[in-house]
């Protein structure tokens, strides 16, 4: 039942990062229900109600008729998949269903009578909410298509590596042999995180393009790819919450991608997270603010693209100074664990504010709204390390139903939140590995050294076979 002056809430994700989320939206006083789609995460089945609305194919009827059914007043969209295929213009109304088409605006030289006309028609199409946290299908485009975001990059002349987009493999191979030193190989569209090789010479080079774009490892992901110069120094993932007009700066994290400690083996979705860095000074934060996220939010409204949600850029601190790598369209996992820990706002209200925007979702501009601008983050909370429990093979071939033991234990350890990433509850009413990453063990103390130590009290009380846990996460090892 909703409650007067609260606001219903469908959180869309799975993972560890939603987790946090719900776990900070649980903070907010305004909080009404709190639903998620996904009820078998058991950290998220403990703070939601469960939300049937499962999407199949491009059939989105049973979402749209959930939240006009619950009144639901905010939609968070986690995952990049959901923006990318429009999930955010198919609840704010902007887009029919499956693949129908985004709402004309009225075209010059038309009589107000036939403006009128279509738009009276087109508001069959209801908006099953007033409010989502994520980008339109087009925004989205930032992080599903690298190589519309390349060329967004050249047009703004935002700092970011010397880069080729190829549709051909024979012509890819041949410019990458060209190069002295082995490039960065990537693949234009969403990969799940696995579609960017580090090749360390010619050969792997090419090994990376005949998986992309010969064997298809990635479907339709690798129709094009993005041959970029390998860039030297210091990667940092920097978050910024945009509202059509505004950009509030979140703190910068570490992220570290290797499954081994000192930065060794495969790269992974993230094995665990520091924040904030101490890699990224005040200074450098504003050369990011001025050289890179404003132009980019001016190149997205050049583009006709009215940015809400949380900007992600990836960068390298070069000796140029800061260079984008690449930008995602929702929060990192695991930084937003991390970030969650040390947040010293209401979420709710922050998302809101950036969801309401200065203007309307078609570009023109309501005086009333003021988003992001009345938005107060006060001192953050302390300094938050998370450090990820893996399951065995883990990442290629993570082992499924591994009986865990001991998380009641390690969440009673001071200034310690267990977010669940991939677990579940088996038929024996056990808590079993689910997924690759499965645990995420943050905490937050006075000093990143606190942290750690309490973080890594608490990973060691969790067992499970085979788990996988790097040691040096919150340190000065990078990668």
């Amino acid at each position: 039942m909703p409650q007067p002056d609260k606001t219903n809430v469908l959180l869309i994700g799975s993972g560890g990062r939603e987790h946090a989320l719900a776990w900070k939206l649980r903070q907010s006083p305004d909080l009404g229900d709190l639903y998620t789609d996904s009820p078998k995460n058991p950290g998220l089945a403990k703070l939601c109600k469960p939300a049937d609305v499962q999407v199949v194919g491009s059939d989105t009827f049973m979402l749209e008729n959930f939240c006009t059914k619950n009144r639901i007043g905010l939609v968070v969209i986690g995952p990049e998949e959901p923006l990318a295929k429009g999930y955010t213009d198919v609840l704010l109304g902007l887009r029919s269903p499956g693949e129908g088409i985004i709402l004309q605006k009225p075209r010059a030289g038309m009589s107000a009578l036939e403006a009128t006309s279509l738009v009276n028609t087109q508001a069959v199409l209801h908006a099953p909410t007033s409010h989502v946290f994520g980008p339109l299908k087009a925004g989205a485009k930032l992080e599903a298509d690298k190589a519309f975001s390349k060329d967004l990059m050249r047009s703004a002349a935002i700092p970011t590596a010397e880069a080729r987009t190829f549709n051909d493999y024979h012509a890819a191979k041949e410019y990458v042999l060209s190069r002295k030193e082995a490039p960065v190989i990537k693949a234009s569209g969403l990969a799940k995180g696995k579609g960017v090789f580090v090749p360390a010479n010619h050969e792997e080079a090419d090994t990376a393009l005949q998986r992309i774009m010969l064997k298809r490892e990635f479907g339709d992901a690798g129709n094009t790819v993005v041959i970029e110069e390998r860039l030297k120094g210091r990667e940092v993932s920097v978050f910024a919450v945009m509202d059509g007009r505004n950009i509030l700066l979140l703190d910068p994290c570490q992220d570290h991608k290797r499954l081994h400690d000192g930065a060794r083996g495969p790269n992974t979705g993230g094995m665990g997270a520091l924040c904030p860095t101490t890699a990224i000074d005040d200074r450098t934060m504003d050369r990011v603010l001025r050289e890179i996220l404003i132009p980019t939010a001016d190149a997205l409204r050049r583009e006709g693209i009215d940015y809400r949600g949380v900007l992600y850029a990836g960068l390298m601190l070069t000796h140029a100074g800061p260079k984008v790598l690449e930008y995602n369209v929702r929060f990192g996992d695991p930084e937003c664990q991390a970030l969650m820990m040390r947040l010293n706002t209401d979420l709710l209200k922050l998302m809101l504010a950036a969801a309401e925007g200065g203007g309307k979702a078609d570009g023109s501009t309501s005086k009333a709204a003021q988003g992001l601008e009345a938005i107060e983050i006060g001192k953050p909370l302390g300094v938050s390390v998370c450090v990820v429990l893996a399951a065995p093979g883990y990442p290629d071939n993570p082992k499924k139903g591994v009986p865990i033991t001991g998380v009641e234990k390690a969440e009673q350890v001071p200034g310690v939140q267990i977010f669940h990433a991939g677990t579940a509850i088996d038929d024996q009413n056990r808590l079993v590995t689910a997924g690759g990453r499965v645990l995420c063990v943050t905490a937050i103390g006075p000093t990143a050294e606190h942290a750690r130590t309490q973080a890594y009290a608490a990973a060691d009380m969790i067992h499970f076979e085979g788990k996988l846990m790097r040691r040096d996460i919150g340190t000065d090892i990078v990668g």
